[in-house]
């Protein structure tokens, strides 16, 4: 380990804490290298690597884990379905953590089986991307040993410290993936609130479909005028998408509404699980087809956006 690699590396091994423990789940080739660098860069300790036609079965036999890297891509559907359940029964045993690097066409296949709050979603990622993940979770194994054995003063400073040098590390890996980018990606959103208060509820009529997405159309447009990356609203744009669908009865996909998104598809997922962990969206299993999920409003986002339909329809205003 190299630099400011192996500084990470000791935020997480060092000083008498035991490094994050982590199983990979990669064939041969460029995914195993990939592996062996992000993993060094994050200062993580690989107990175990298992190809993927060997997973099923090996997998029951690693308790002491922390996190489970799973190198998706180019792996055929068929294996995701058999795999993948395994992988989350092992998770969900021993609470660890799951990075899953996957290609865009394999959300439904990946997010049938892996999805929720310890469970993060790359797709197509850079080395710099991979190491981040890593090392947000030997962060939180690094702040629940200090939790246990500090005081307040000494687990902040040393929290800083850790911070700090994984931010280095990802300066670095990011400053040389600029010097040959694998892809366009569109950057990371920004929020915009506003202050007006709804007029006071009254007695709401339904809601048109047609209203709502004539909102998502003239929001689309928009990017024919502007930059892309300055008008990003992720969040809004699913909670539009869905409210329409439920309007007119029909299921979304993860995979769709990614697309409704409107941006790259590993922001879209972490919003999705955002908005998942606020209590918005839940997810439900496509009855018809176990390969895949729906996204859904829950009763609060369904009736949040209710009122704020009618509070926009009262003050002659047109659904944003």
């Amino acid at each position: 380990m190299n630099g400011v690699g192996s500084a990470v590396g000791l935020a997480f091994a060092g000083d008498g804490r035991r490094p994050t423990n982590i199983v990979a789940i990669a064939d041969r080739g460029l995914a195993e290298d990939m592996v062996d660098r992000a993993i060094e860069e994050a200062g993580g300790r690989l107990v175990a690597r298992m190809a993927w036609a060997d997973a099923a079965s090996m997998l029951g036999s690693h308790a002491l884990v922390d996190l489970l890297l799973v190198e998706a891509e180019n792996i055929d559907d068929a294996l995701l379905e058999c795999v993948l359940p395994r992988i989350d029964t092992l998770a969900r045993a021993t609470e660890a953590q799951v990075v899953v690097a996957l290609a865009t066409h394999q959300i439904d296949a990946v997010t049938a089986h892996l999805f929720g709050s310890r469970v993060q979603l790359l797709c197509t990622p850079t080395l710099t991307e991979r190491v981040a993940a890593l090392s947000l979770v030997g962060l939180r194994w690094a702040r629940l040993g200090d939790s246990l054995r500090e005081g307040e003063s000494e687990r902040l400073r040393r929290l800083n410290e850790e911070v700090a040098r994984i931010a280095q590390t990802l300066a670095r890996l990011a400053a040389h993936e600029a010097v040959s980018p694998t892809a366009d990606r569109p950057a990371l959103l920004g929020d915009r609130r506003t202050g007006y208060a709804a007029a006071p509820e009254g007695m709401p009529r339904p809601v048109d479909p047609r209203e709502v997405r004539r909102a998502i159309r003239a929001r689309r447009l928009r990017e024919q005028f502007f930059a892309s990356a300055l008008i990003e609203d992720p969040g809004w744009d699913m909670l539009l998408d869905l409210f329409a669908a439920e309007l007119e009865d029909r299921g979304v996909s993860v995979s769709s509404l990614c697309i409704a998104a409107a941006v790259a598809p590993t922001t879209a997922l972490r919003w999705i699980g955002k908005m998942v962990e606020a209590g918005l969206f839940e997810r439900r299993p496509d009855p018809f087809d176990r390969r895949r999920a729906f996204i859904t409003l829950t009763e609060k986002a369904r009736r949040g956006m209710n009122r704020y339909c009618h509070a926009v329809r009262e003050a002659g205003l047109a659904i944003a």
